[in-house]
């Protein structure tokens, strides 16, 4: 069954609403909220939603093999009970201030990935300018320990997806494109960068998910209005409307991982483009006719 329209499933009105996953053991979307700082938990079937406040910016979620979850913060990498305390067990660059954390996602050896950006929200929460290729890539390990993905630098980290074929693609949001790279699993090092996809004038890249025959879909941010279906080999297999213009995160979801949902942001939107746009910020569903993936888990 084929469903491409994208409907509005639940109207969270996210700043920026990030890091969408599927719990498949509990059959609920997981996913963040940056800027309004709260993390989002909703059974898609019920509607039924639940929501934790934190205590400073929320960057990415990722589910544990224990059942909790694990949550990148401003500097800091926690694990996290739902509804429980906040337990540090790594910080980024803490000798770097003006750094915070950005994307996150669990990887397929149940480490946690995350990537870093130059600070863009002011203490206000209003936007800073971004004036420096300064965000790296880092693995979190089970027990907390840091490494260095690779000396690169980006500006905005974003994506995060593992092929069948042992490559890593993530992206440079500021650049508009997308990156790949071979993944050494012993030296938890990446290497060999390529171009993967750039040059798409619609928006810029922003989350990812695989589905089940190894494309991309990749969220167009910043105006996109669209998601971008990426074939294995870097060409644009099609592209999904929506009805907002800034999407952030996809996952696969449903029992038959057969459902793609979608976060959106409102972050510096005018009141009169709201009035206009009412969901910005929600979370949409469609069944664009394949499958996707189980997510990782850490530990």
């Amino acid at each position: 069954m084929q469903e491409t329209h994208a409907a509005l499933i639940f109207d969270a009105r996210d700043v920026v609403g990030e890091s969408l996953v599927w719990d498949d053991r509990r059959g609920r979307l997981v996913w963040v909220d940056i800027i309004g700082r709260r993390i989002h938990r909703l059974d898609t079937i019920t509607g039924a939603h639940e929501s934790w406040a934190t205590p400073d910016l929320v960057t990415s979620i990722g589910l544990r093999r224990d059942g909790g979850a694990i949550v990148g913060l401003r500097k800091e990498v926690a694990l996290w009970e739902f509804g429980g305390p906040f337990k540090t067990i790594a910080e980024i660059e803490p000798d770097r201030p003006e750094m915070r954390l950005n994307e996150g996602v669990v990887a397929p050896d149940g480490s946690f990935w995350v990537g870093t950006m130059a600070n863009n929200i002011a203490p206000d929460d209003t936007p800073l300018a971004i004036t420096q290729d300064a965000g790296q890539l880092f693995r979190i390990g089970p027990a907390g320990d840091v490494t260095k993905l690779s000396e690169d630098c980006f500006g905005i980290t974003n994506t995060m997806a593992w092929t069948q074929d042992g490559r890593f693609i993530t992206a440079d949001t500021m650049k508009n494109e997308l990156y790949s790279y071979t993944w050494n699993q012993s030296s938890s090092r990446i290497a060999e960068r390529r171009r993967f996809f750039g040059g798409f004038e619609r928006g810029l890249p922003d989350g990812s998910c695989m589905d089940a025959h190894g494309h991309v879909w990749n969220c167009r941010v910043a105006g996109g209005s669209c998601l971008a279906r990426i074939s294995p080999d870097g060409r644009l297999d099609r592209t999904i409307e929506l009805a907002c213009t800034w999407p952030t995160s996809c996952a696969f979801g449903g029992v038959n991982l057969d459902t793609l949902f979608v976060t959106s942001a409102r972050f510096t939107m005018t009141a009169d483009h709201l009035l206009a746009n009412p969901n910005e910020g929600g979370v949409f569903a469609l069944r664009p006719g394949m499958r996707g993936l189980r997510g990782n888990r850490f530990g």
